[in-house]
């Protein structure tokens, strides 16, 4: 059998198309041996194969090659070719590109297949397919409504010739409408289109819009030929849910253990449903105990990026009727610990650790001998043992940091397959690591599935980064770069910038085993999750790196980065030491300190002439600025002096590269607002700043760009979770694009708009893959905000909400409402909110003081994260005026 391959794509200049498949003569799946194709004409590319005999059915995609030799595959893993029921000689293939992009491939993704769109996929019946024809066409159309079907009209007899009484009628296949016509006794061309039929009421209900689908030859005999038409010309942006957000950790309800656990999920399902809500978005659930203090709290600095947190665990279900008694010992701490108005995270983790440690004294490994255990155990050992070890060890040793170890600071595998045996003395302590990682998937897995039956979605978070000290680093520490600090650049909420102390990772290593670990967590998340937000996305692009010296975000730079060459400063006497040493003088001093300035002169030392000063070797770098304040009793004077010395160390114009000699240099951000630039003279002002915005703003996005297509297509592809970025802060130019290529969702936030001068962004101007929100767990509330900038505030009554006169001082429960609505009404697929917005539009519930309510504050890296609701779930369940009122907001805003 002769396959034919044609595929309708413009190519330009340079570019080629390739056919890859799991045929050897396709390559196996294995682009480097995809067929090339032939250029045909403007419209057709061109390839075939003799198909000798198949033993499963032959799967294909296309492929584009660029000019610069990127490759791009055409979206999706459902063109197949199965005619083995009725061998032919020749099959013609007319395919249209799938560009993953296109709005209808989000509905193809797992939230939509298996919850959201359920209840329409049942609309089809039985179709008869003629036993001889010449020709089927397949199409998509995933938005049809309850009770209807595609089908089929075209001009000649064959194809009903335009008549829309008894149409003919598609059978779904997987993704595909599919019809199956006997076209020999026709002529061509043959003008058809796809309409929408109700079956439940047997009437035609519309064409699909556009200019009708032209044949323009037949198939002969032993020939079929089968044409992918893509998508229906149907309204595709038509689908918009809402949705909640909150970290677990913040849920309280009445049988809770002083924090939010996994089997509270289930109430908040009951009130989302309630409220025609179809998602529920959370924080990262991944274990974060390094420590056992309050410090773990920060829920994006996990130990294992596979392992769910203990602290999450309801350990009453885990001890069930048998062993009940346990608890009721704790009855008085779990009540006094569920009314703390804030998560007391050190005591309720020593506490249900302590239930839990009993309970497993109680059984001991005899869970192990559960047939779903032992499956479960199977499937995610390549992680868990790992893990358990680590954990194991970090009890030993009473540290995470594996460097401190005695014995297995470098991770062995067999040496760890050793130590995790059982009959070792160890094991009992590793078996209880397996013990909490078993029921916490239980429980997880409980709620995800009855959030599924109510038609209800789970999203996640993925964090862009890894603990420096977690079992990740430990086990694989090739795949990351222990020697730099991922963090972000300056903005308006951290002013110099953040260091969130994670390596960054080496994304050479993770290509060159096809970003396996990547693909083992999404699979691990696809456990749990139908969607997930990827925290930081630029961080695919690039991603801000900080030397380990360094303790401030601001002393960082963007890696990868096309660097400034000591040839661009041509026009200038160029001196490196000039523009890459702190620039101090008694001028800068009094600038920046005033009075204060002598107290710095201990910590300097002259530098030649021209009355400059640099810093004495003990104090030259922020770290070793650290270093000695630790050992001083902190006080408003040390304070101040070693935020000074950090800000006379950050003030720098350049960074030299590494290793290049003195000839490339990089950028310090804000370095026109340094003492150092305004130093300069005014013509030598002009060449650097016009340098500046060029290597920031200009040089740099073409190279991003090819960087995120190398590596997010990749990961996307991984899972068939719908993907959504947060894509907020420094957004280069080419990220939009490289989303929209993607079909990944943005991230738009009223006040953080991306366009550039703009104060405020407007919901209503979202693009329709997106979801917007008026506030995430790194801002303060709608509430919270209004009374930062009252100024700000009045702006945005007047130009934002359309009111005149002047904005009250509090933001009025009419006012949060009116937010909420204009999110509700946007054109995004999704509008999600924090649960403490949602709260804000009634002066009954809401808290009194909306400071309160805030999950994070990114300028202050040592923030205690433990927010929770006010309210039990319980009673938000209960609270009918202002149920009714949002359930009726989102009734008439049309999100389903």
């Amino acid at each position: 059998m002769i396959v034919h391959f044609y595929i309708r794509y413009h190519t330009y200049f340079g570019q080629s198309l390739l056919l890859s498949g799991n045929h050897p003569l396709l390559g196996e799946d294995d682009l480097s041996r995809a067929l090339p194709m032939t250029y045909l004409n403007e419209q057709f590319w061109h390839a075939s194969i003799e198909v000798k005999s198949v033993d499963e059915p032959l799967r294909y995609k296309y492929i584009l090659r660029t000019e610069d030799g990127l490759l791009t595959e055409e979206w999706g893993n459902d063109r197949v070719v199965d005619h083995e029921s009725r061998p032919v000689g020749e099959i013609r293939l007319i395919d249209t590109w799938n560009f993953a992009g296109e709005y209808e491939n989000v509905f193809y993704t797992l939230p939509f297949q298996q919850t959201l769109l359920l209840e329409t996929k049942g609309a089809s019946r039985k179709i008869k397919w003629p036993e001889e024809y010449t020709h089927e066409f397949r199409v998509k159309a995933p938005l049809l409504a309850k009770g209807e079907v595609l089908c089929l009209v075209g001009s000649t007899p064959g194809a009903g010739a335009w008549s829309t009484e008894d149409p003919m009628l598609g059978k779904r296949e997987n993704n595909w409408w599919v019809f199956r016509l006997d076209l020999s006794g026709d002529t061509f061309p043959l003008a058809y289109k796809y309409g929408v039929y109700d079956i439940d009421k047997g009437v035609f209900v519309r064409f699909e819009g556009g200019d009708n689908r032209i044949l323009f030859e037949a198939s002969g005999h032993d020939k079929i030929k089968i044409m992918h038409d893509g998508f229906a010309r149907l309204p595709n942006n038509t689908w918009r849910g809402a949705g909640v957000t909150i970290p677990v950790f913040s849920l309280r309800s009445e049988q809770s253990f002083g924090v939010g656990e996994f089997t509270d999920i289930a109430l908040l399902v009951d009130w989302a449903r309630t409220m025609g809500m179809k998602l529920i978005q959370l924080l990262p659930v991944n274990d974060t105990s390094a420590t056992g203090t309050w410090v773990d709290s920060y829920p994006y600095a996990a130990i294992s990026a596979f392992a769910l947190h203990p602290i999450y665990l309801n350990v009453g279900k885990v001890a069930g009727k048998e062993h009940a008694g346990l608890l009721k010992n704790y009855k008085k701490k779990q009540k006094e610990l569920n009314a703390q108005p804030e998560l007391d995270y050190e005591a309720v983790l020593a506490c249900k650790r302590t239930i839990a440690r009993k309970v497993y004294e109680r059984v001991g490994t005899s869970f192990e001998e559960h047939p779903d255990y032992q499956r479960y155990f199977e499937k995610n050992r390549h992680w868990l043992v790992p893990y358990a070890a680590f954990c194991t060890l970090r009890d030993v040793y009473g540290t995470t940091d594996f460097n401190r170890w005695k014995e297995h600071a470098h991770y062995n595998e067999a040496a760890i397959d050793r130590f995790v045996e059982p009959g070792q003395p160890q094991y009992v302590e590793v078996a209880f690591y397996y013990f909490l990682q078993y029921h916490l998937h239980l429980q997880l897995t409980e709620a995800v599935h009855y959030a599924h039956q109510q038609g209800i979605i789970l999203k996640g978070d993925i964090p862009i980064g890894i603990y420096r000290y977690s079992c990740d680093a430990w086990l694989a520490p090739r795949l990351y770069t222990m020697t730099m600090q991922a963090g972000a650049p300056p903005d308006a909420f951290a002013t110099r910038g953040q260091n969130w102390g994670f390596p960054t990772y080496n994304w050479q290593r993770m290509h060159a085993d096809g970003y396996e670990w990547w693909k083992s967590r999404f699979e691990q998340m696809s456990h749990y999750f139908d969607a997930f937000r990827i925290d930081h996305i630029l961080g695919f692009f690039r991603i801000w790196s900080i030397p380990m010296n360094a303790v401030e975000g601001i002393l960082g730079r963007f890696v990868p980065a096309l660097p400034v060459t000591a040839d661009e400063f041509r026009d200038l006497s160029f001196q490196p030491s000039r523009y890459t040493k702190p620039y101090i003088t008694e001028d800068v001093l009094w600038d920046m300190f005033g009075s204060n300035k002598d107290h710095f002169h201990e910590f300097l030392r002259p530098d030649g002439a021209d009355g400059l000063y640099e810093l004495r070797p003990e104090f030259s770098t922020q770290r070793l600025v650290e270093r000695h304040f630790a050992d001083v009793i902190a006080s408003e004077s040390t304070v101040f002096l070693r935020q000074g010395l950090y800000d006379l160390i950050s003030n720098v114009i350049l960074f030299e590269e590494e290793g290049s000699g003195g000839t490339k240099f990089h950028f310090r951000f804000g370095m026109d607002q340094t003492s150092s630039f305004r130093h300069l003279d005014e013509a030598t002002r002009q060449v650097v700043y016009d340098l500046y915005l060029d290597y920031y703003f200009r040089r740099q996005d073409d190279f991003w760009a090819r960087e995120a297509l190398e590596r997010l297509p990749a990961l996307k592809r991984a899972t068939n979770m719908l993907v959504c970025g947060e894509d907020l802060g420094l957004v280069p130019h080419c990220v939009p694009e490289v989303m929209r290529q993607l079909g990944i969702l943005s991230l738009e936030v009223q006040r953080m708009p991306k366009v550039l001068g703009a104060e405020f962004f407007h919901p209503g101007q979202a693009p329709y893959l997106s979801v917007v929100t008026p506030s995430t767990h790194d801002m303060s509330t709608i509430r919270g905000w209004w009374e930062e900038d009252r100024a700000r505030t009045q702006r945005f009554y007047n130009a934002m909400l359309g009111l005149p006169g002047e904005a009250p001082f509090f933001c009025e429960p009419d006012i949060n409402r009116m937010i909420v609505d204009q999110h509700l009404n946007s054109p995004a697929m999704w509008s999600i909110f924090q649960l403490q917005d949602l709260l804000g539009s009634d002066g009954a519930l809401r808290k009194e003081n909306p400071q309160s309510e805030r999950i994070n504050i990114p300028a202050n890296p040592k923030h205690y994260w433990r927010y929770r609701v006010h309210l039990t779930l319980e009673q938000l369940l209960s609270e009918t005026a202002f149920n009714e009122a949002l359930r009726a907001s989102i009734h008439r805003a049309g999100r389903v």
